[in-house]
């Protein structure tokens, strides 16, 4: 595919970088928001939503082969830059060097702070397994987790307030890098077109597709098994299902903000970007898009019963999820081919199929040798005992 056609395999495996790496880190980022609420309902959940972390080091390598060959063939602004005065005035930002920089040093900044989050989530728990509890790959993790151990309460304190400093830093690390990402990798392709929703537009589908992908896979993994059925129950499965209904409809109206204000604007140079996925060639693919994104998940979740019902949520997330994937597709095809071209979409299959291999893959390994549910709770600090609190003098 590479020596065939370049652009397309390329444009395929782009596309495909940013939807499962945006899923990977918005599930991560999931599980530390709601340990920045400090929320009860998921505790059962929570490990599931880590267990993407897995993937990040996966697609930092996979990153690696776009900084090192994308140049001409994918980046238009690197030749206009020669002869095109508007894009002359963003050379500050448009330019290699500060692009590789930038590339390397967030992902691995966002990457070794997710990690460095779950690998704080994970710890205490390693003093609650017994070794008979445990295969060799698993007491070898354990060995490795537990260096430095301070004693069960301690580590499980040391946990909890640690916890609550990392979520805000890592959900500001969240949303900046994988802003930059897609203002590179995206909206660069039409280096005239500038959207300042652009970035939160992406970021927060990552953190939707996150959601959703957490009810997907703990969908399945309680099947068959009695007892994470138990604990992932009604009201985990109703929680879930609202957010997911919830960011259903934060997608959309993201999207229709930043659509409304370039259509009722009628601005030329916001408008390009708009018209090439609404005319002859993209415009049924931009229908699906948002008839995956938005109209069946909206319809589908609006109930109570249908969060209720397992395989109903999976299949409803399933589609969010499948939805997303063609978006970001939605992102990058247009601007590098113009009209549409059938073959195209090919290419975007066959990339998936590869990435999701991996992802799943990854997951699978994380779920297989860490506890699928927390061991320890933190103690809420409304619950201190009264022999830790000082006397009245």
């Amino acid at each position: 595919a590479l020596q065939s056609d370049s652009k397309a395999a390329w444009g395929s495996y782009v596309a495909n970088w940013l939807f499962f790496t945006s899923i990977a880190a918005g599930a991560v980022m999931f599980s530390a928001a709601t340990w920045i609420v400090k929320a009860k309902w998921n505790w059962s959940l929570r490990r599931i939503s880590m267990a993407f972390v897995a993937f990040l080091p996966v697609s930092f390598l996979l990153l690696l082969p776009m900084l090192g060959f994308l140049r001409e063939n994918y980046f238009p602004w690197i030749e206009m830059m020669a002869y095109d005065h508007i894009v002359q005035q963003k050379a500050a930002y448009l330019n290699v060097p500060f692009l590789l920089a930038r590339n390397v040093v967030g992902p691995l900044v966002l990457f070794g702070l997710a990690l460095y989050f779950v690998y704080t989530a994970l710890r205490p728990d390693m003093g609650r397994l017994a070794d008979d509890q445990l295969d060799a790959g698993q007491r070898g993790w354990r060995s490795r987790l537990m260096a430095g151990w301070r004693g069960q309460q301690a580590e499980e304190e040391r946990s909890n307030r640690l916890l609550g400093k990392l979520g805000p830093a890592l959900a500001l690390t969240y949303a900046t890098v994988l802003s930059f990402v897609v203002y590179d990798f995206a909206m660069s392709l039409d280096p005239h077109w500038f959207s300042t929703l652009f970035g939160g537009w992406f970021f927060m589908a990552g953190f939707w597709g996150g959601i959703a992908v957490t009810a997907f896979t703990a969908m399945a993994v309680r099947k068959g098994d009695t007892e994470l059925a138990r604990h992932i129950g009604i009201q985990q499965r109703h929680d879930i299902g609202k957010l997911a209904f919830a960011f259903t409809v934060f997608w959309t109206y993201l999207f229709f903000s930043q659509y409304i204000v370039i259509w009722y604007g009628k601005l030329p140079w916001e408008q390009t970007w708009m018209i090439a996925r609404s005319g002859d060639g993209w415009g049924r693919y931009s229908l699906a898009v948002v008839l995956l994104c938005f109209v069946v998940p909206f319809a589908s979740l609006i109930g109570r019963k249908a969060k209720l019902n397992p395989t109903w949520l999976q299949t409803v997330t399933a589609v969010i999820l499948f939805g997303l994937w063609n978006e970001r597709y939605f992102l990058v095809a247009p601007s590098l081919f113009g009209a549409y071209d059938s073959g195209l979409m090919l290419y975007h299959l066959l990339t998936g199929i590869g990435f999701l291999g991996l992802f799943a893959f990854s997951v699978r390994w994380f779920l297989s040798t860490f506890p699928v549910i927390q061991l320890w709770q933190p103690i809420p600090q409304d619950e201190v005992s009264e022999a830790e609190v000082p006397a009245a003098a």
